[in-house]
């Protein structure tokens, strides 16, 4: 980690964004107790990481990347079996659960390792959520999960936060990080902006323009190549592509650039950024 430092603020919805290797569950390891820093200081929910860490784990509930749960064991065993190891039962903290727990009961039977991504997912946050946690961390919780079960899942979050619950997710999905109330963008174990996501966009310098062509095999090379080129890559069906020389119409410049390469069918237009945009820019900025 480079200086990593960050606040949430309690009942907030805090995404940490990047892509894998930036360092995000390193530092829900840290957090969550599971791994010592090497330096520095972090408090959770008031207690410090070091000091602290039995306080930590009877009060935060941790969800990781990979699915942890005894795999032998059924939905029902699982969470009966972590519930016990916090002094807790089902029934105490049920209606906590209740609306995730409700999807999953049918086959609460059925061996862990038996159920689909997205029920292991669900299972899995019961199971951070069974002791009543004053803040939970989940790592990566929706990745290779199915799109609707990403929905769902984002849903739940939203309802869980509305209880008063501290979240703090990691994702290198993008799109989800306009679900949270701040993000901060992480690269290389270094935080490169925190902000809400409305104002992470508004703050994006620049005209951002979006272009394709019937020889799209060789569309992102060629742009590549192109001497006013200051960052291209695909987005959908086209690419994203940003100027050095960002004071003057660079249009008609690079459509006959384009042309004189062999490019047909050639469209470009001027497009407001996403984050995923804005996180490009910051990294090209760093």
């Amino acid at each position: 980690m480079d200086n990593v430092s960050f606040e949430v603020n309690k009942g907030e919805l805090f995404g940490l964004i990047g892509p894998d290797g930036a360092g995000k569950t390193s530092i829900f390891r840290v957090l969550t107790t599971l791994l010592l820093p090497d330096g520095g200081t972090a408090n959770v929910d008031g207690s410090d990481i070091v000091k602290d860490y039995k306080a930590i784990r009877n009060h935060v509930g941790y969800m990781p990347g990979r699915f942890s749960l005894y795999q032998d064991l059924t939905v029902e065993e699982n969470l009966n079996f972590f519930a016990t190891l916090f002094g807790t039962t089902i029934q105490e903290n049920y209606d906590l659960i209740k609306d995730i727990y409700m999807q999953i009961e049918p086959f609460k039977t059925r061996r862990a390792g038996k159920l689909s991504g997205g029920m292991k997912q669900k299972l899995a946050l019961c199971c951070a959520l069974i002791h009543k946690p004053t803040v939970l961390f989940l790592d990566e919780p929706t990745t290779g999960v199915d799109a609707v079960s990403r929905k769902e899942f984002w849903d739940i979050l939203k309802r869980l936060k509305e209880q008063g619950i501290t979240i703090l997710v990691s994702t290198p999905y993008m799109d989800e990080a306009t679900l949270c109330d701040r993000i901060a963008f992480i690269q290389t174990g270094k935080i490169l902006s925190i902000d809400t996501p409305v104002n992470i966009v508004k703050a994006y310098s620049g005209n951002l323009y979006a272009v394709k062509s019937d020889a799209i095999h060789k569309l992102p090379n060629d742009l590549r190549k192109y001497e006013n080129t200051l960052s291209c890559f695909a987005f959908g069906e086209y690419m994203h592509i940003t100027f050095k020389n960002n004071e003057t119409d660079n249009s008609t410049a690079l459509i006959n650039y384009l042309r004189e390469k062999g490019h047909s069918g050639i469209e470009l237009k001027q497009v407001d950024p996403t984050i995923e945009d804005c996180f490009i820019n910051k990294i090209l900025k760093q």
